[in-house]
């Protein structure tokens, strides 16, 4: 596995923990990317100030990668705009398959399952198949309507148990979507120890595969599903089997969430146009 920012890059294998500023050294070879260094974003910081400085940073990793990593390498991206630095990289590292090119949406996703397990006062580990949508920002759209939870043995709808849709449709979303910037202004600092949580929680899945009836949420390429436009990278409840994951198909969206979902996709749009004008 390798994780890499502009000053220093950690490599891990069997052999132990390499510590170097070599990009070609820590690339080599590697199955499993978590690219978890960029220009952090600071409080006060909008996103777009933060897409300037990573989008030269991104491009050099995916050369990086696109010479020396290994032919199955997957990758996961973790700093922000999470979206579009797996976006450039895509570009950037044509070798790589596109489906080996993910981003983090698994911290909102266990944000949104604990935010339901308080609410309902059970174990998180009893609440399944919420979904993030989106992009990895404000935006993101934390979606319960297929979700349920297992109280006193039973399996039932989470909106359903809560019984308050004007709960679920306004604070519930706005407390996921704007966690990260909560806790950047407590801390002054981005999330660490959940995001890094997240990110083994997404390898893990991706590589074992998700349990059955169990699906989570991931930052992957569009291939058109629920009307989102191709060329995104865009987050949609997958479940993984053998080191592949699937979109979920097939689900109702009402017009509510199709209106949220649309918005979050504006917005990666815009931020793709915006890493081209960057990067020319």
């Amino acid at each position: 596995m390798v994780a890499t920012d502009p000053v220093r890059v950690l490599v891990t294998g069997a052999a132990g923990v390499v510590a170097t500023t070599d990009v070609a050294e820590a690339c080599k070879d590697v199955n499993i990317a978590v690219m978890v260094g960029g220009f952090p974003r600071k409080e006060g910081m909008e996103r777009k100030d933060v897409m300037t400085k990573n989008v030269s940073i991104y491009k050099a990793q995916a050369s990086a990668l696109e010479k020396h990593a290994a032919a199955d390498c997957k990758v996961l991206v973790v700093a922000n705009p999470a979206n579009t630095n797996a976006l450039i990289l895509k570009e950037f590292a044509p070798s790589i398959p596109e489906k080996n090119i993910t981003c983090l949406t698994r911290l909102d996703h266990n944000r949104a399952l604990g935010q339901i397990s308080e609410k309902l006062n059970v174990h998180v580990s009893d609440v399944k198949n919420v979904i993030i949508w989106g992009n990895h920002s404000s935006t993101q759209y934390p979606d319960v309507n297929h979700a349920t939870a297992t109280i006193n043995g039973g399996e039932k709808p989470v909106r359903e148990l809560v019984n308050d849709d004007n709960w679920l449709n306004t604070e519930f979303i706005t407390t996921v979507q704007q966690r990260g910037a909560a806790i950047i202004k407590a801390r002054k600092l981005s999330s660490a120890l959940s995001a890094a949580s997240a990110a083994c929680d997404h390898i893990r899945d991706w590589v074992l595969g998700t349990p059955k009836g169990t699906w989570v949420s991931m930052g992957v390429y569009s291939d058109g599903s629920y009307d989102i436009p191709n060329g995104l990278i865009y987050s949609f409840p997958v479940t993984c089997e053998k080191g592949d994951w699937s979109i979920v198909q097939g689900l109702k969206i009402d017009e509510f969430s199709q209106d949220k979902m649309k918005k979050t996709a504006a917005e990666l749009i815009e931020e793709k146009e915006l890493a081209k004008s960057c990067l020319n």
